[in-house]
């Protein structure tokens, strides 16, 4: 995938390229010039890709003119950057797609919004996060403020877009998107407890149930492994000292951030694939393993019931419940069919969020209206 974005302005990691002509495609018209607003930290080494950035370089390399910001890490720099960018390339955009978080973010994401509307620009709003349900209540006026600038708003998920309903609001689900060449299947006919957890050691995701899963696991099958990749996010000191107290030292590898090759690397080698989150929405990763082919065992949380089926495309359990999950596991390695049949049922979900599934609905969207008055 080309980085055929234009960056705010010049950053480490960040990609720039000289901005297209507007441009026709069949059945839309006139190409927006789009502005992707959020967190492009993916632009630096050791973070991955928000989704936001993912959807500004695929409209990119298909034609569109494409303002991306911001990679800046730090929260500060980067709305220092967002905001100069809004004033000084005001001219250079029709759409600002606006990427929204809510808790820390939304003091961004209302600033950026406000910019907008007083420039005349369209504003579609990406929801994103698994906090978003419970920060909108918390903040009503806040919300509705902010959300009320918006001339459309997407969800990836029908979770978050019953939590905007429950405002007032309503948005179009737009699933995530993965390059799904990136994440080549391997079917798994029958397979080995050889367990991967991939997300950052934050306390929403709940790493140290993927440790004690393992611990209990291994009473009965003494060879189960478990890979835990991701960044740590404070917790993962954590995380090593219950796996040493529990005597899986040479059972857990912690193999840190994954880029692609990484994930391949692992992904392949693994046969089962852990979510433990205690808070969560649609999680990207779930989708990457799903690509691969891997069975999911996840715990059935927010918005994960809206995207996995229990017995179909996953094995579902309650939030914290490690019995059930070492339970679940051991279906996938006794029950004849099982395993074979999340594999290949979770790689079709994973390639309702390629880009040639979803970019119609974009289109659409992106084509649907003018530029909101200043």
């Amino acid at each position: 995938m080309s980085l055929a974005t234009i960056s705010g302005s010049c950053h480490p990691g960040s990609s720039r390229a000289a901005s297209r002509e507007m441009d026709t495609t069949k059945g839309i018209g006139v190409r927006p010039r789009l502005c992707v607003v959020g967190p492009m930290v993916g632009r630096n080494t050791g973070h991955a890709p928000t989704p936001g950035e993912t959807l500004s370089d695929l409209f990119a390399d298909v034609g569109y003119p494409v303002i991306s910001v911001s990679a800046f890490p730090d929260r500060y720099r980067r709305l220092l950057d967002i905001v100069s960018t809004l004033v000084r390339r005001r001219g250079s955009a029709d759409v600002i797609v606006l990427q929204v978080y809510g808790e820390r973010s939304f003091v961004v994401e209302d600033i950026a919004s406000w910019l907008g509307r007083r420039f005349g620009k369209r504003i579609v709003m990406f929801l994103h996060g698994g906090t978003l349900p419970t920060f909108m209540p918390r903040f009503p006026n806040w919300t509705r403020r902010v959300l009320g600038r918006a001339d459309a708003l997407v969800a990836p998920s029908t979770f978050l877009a019953r939590a905007v309903a429950a405002q007032g609001f309503s948005a179009q689900v737009i699933p995530n998107v993965i390059d799904l060449s990136a994440y080549p299947y391997r079917h798994r006919e029958t397979v080995s407890p050889r367990l991967l957890w991939m997300r950052h050691f934050y306390s929403y995701y709940n790493p140290e149930m993927a440790v004690r899963v393992l611990a209990k696991l291994r009473t009965t099958m003494p060879g189960a492994t478990l890979v835990m990749a991701g960044k740590d996010r404070g917790n993962e000191a954590d995380v090593r000292r219950l796996a040493h107290e529990l005597g899986l030292d040479g059972a857990i590898s912690f193999p840190g951030f994954l880029d692609t090759q990484s994930k391949m690397r692992e992904g392949n080698a693994a046969d089962v694939f852990l979510n433990t989150n205690s808070i969560d929405n649609m999680p990207v990763s779930v989708i990457e393993a799903c690509a691969m082919g891997l069975p999911v065992v996840a715990t059935n949380v927010g918005g994960i019931p809206d995207l996995l089926t229990d017995g179909e495309t996953a094995l579902l359990v309650r939030d914290g419940d490690v019995d059930a999950m070492v339970r679940a596991i051991n279906r996938l390695l006794t029950e004849p069919g099982l395993a074979a049949m999340l594999s290949v049922n979770g790689r079709r979900l994973a390639e309702r969020s390629s880009w040639e599934q979803v970019r119609p609905s974009w289109e659409r969207l992106l084509a649907d209206g003018a530029p909101a008055a200043p």
